[in-house]
């Protein structure tokens, strides 16, 4: 399957424009072009209510297969003005993809190459499967096998990426739950040990929103992190840093407008692998 080393274009809503996510929209297109990065916005998403184009786009498994899943999360209930017509994009797009009835955003899905981690959400969302039956599905839909992780219940969307990280080589990132659930991190590292070495951050602090560091864009060899006004934004970003020595790291200011609707860099890109890109 894919993984973020190989991907080579970025995709953002362009609801990203709008006046609330203006800087850190422009902090983050002028970083990508410094370093040569290809990016387009996606049509049809010019509502700012469009912006996590992570979790309703596809999930690539190779250059020329999608899998898109059933985006109706269970948060957005009574609220279908935060989905794009999705059919529409991809038409634009010219991708074509394979349709599957299973609920599942893409924010929690964490591609490992042969492996793929999500939070255990997806089994409460898809009651229509047995659990054994849609381990299955999934695993031969993405071609990988399946680990699931405890949910973070304190975190309202049950996505992954905002947990966890591929830092590559059967290595994983954990976020610094060491600092502020330590019962929650003794469950994730049963999760995850018998499939990854594990490398974990930990800031001897916390706030409410140290999540949105590990939710950086990660894009080949290049690695964008949210900097947010709060006090652990150098030493998030340098233990990221010396988490990636093969990448090459970079802050991305003024991301707290984006942050405060409850997403990061992760959740408002789309990072695939194209021939468009050089």
């Amino acid at each position: 399957m894919i993984t973020n080393f190989s991907t080579k274009k970025v995709y953002l809503a362009k609801g990203m424009e709008s006046v609330d996510y203006t800087d850190a929209t422009r902090h983050l297109l002028d970083a990508m072009h410094r370093y040569d990065i290809e990016w387009e916005f996606l049509p049809h998403t010019s509502s700012p209510l469009h912006i996590w184009a992570r979790d309703y786009m596809p999930v690539q498994i190779d250059k020329e297969k999608f899998v898109r899943f059933s985006y109706h999360p269970d948060y957005l209930k009574g609220s279908p003005e935060y989905k794009p017509n999705t059919s529409a994009i991809l038409s634009d797009l010219g991708i074509q993809v394979i349709e599957s009835d299973i609920i599942i955003d893409g924010g929690n899905v964490i591609s490992c190459g042969d492996k793929v981690i999500m939070t255990d959400k997806i089994i409460r969302e898809n009651r229509q499967y047995n659990r054994n039956r849609l381990i299955d599905t999934l695993s031969q839909l993405l071609e990988a096998e399946i680990v699931l992780i405890p949910e973070d219940v304190y975190e309202e969307y049950g996505h992954a990426d905002g947990m966890v990280r591929y830092v590559g080589e059967n290595c994983v990132l954990l976020n610094n739950y060491y600092d502020f659930d330590k019962t929650l991190r003794k469950k994730l590292l049963s999760a995850l040990n018998p499939h990854f070495n594990i490398a974990e951050l930990h800031y001897d602090a916390y706030t409410d929103k140290s999540w949105a560091y590990i939710n950086f864009l990660h894009v080949g060899q290049h690695i964008f992190v949210p900097r947010l006004e709060d006090k652990l934004g150098e030493t998030a970003f340098r233990q990221i840093t010396d988490a990636y020595p093969k990448c090459e790291c970079h802050q991305i200011w003024d991301c707290d407008s984006i942050v405060g609707e409850g997403g990061a860099l992760n959740c408002s890109t789309w990072n695939i692998l194209s021939d468009s890109a050089g």
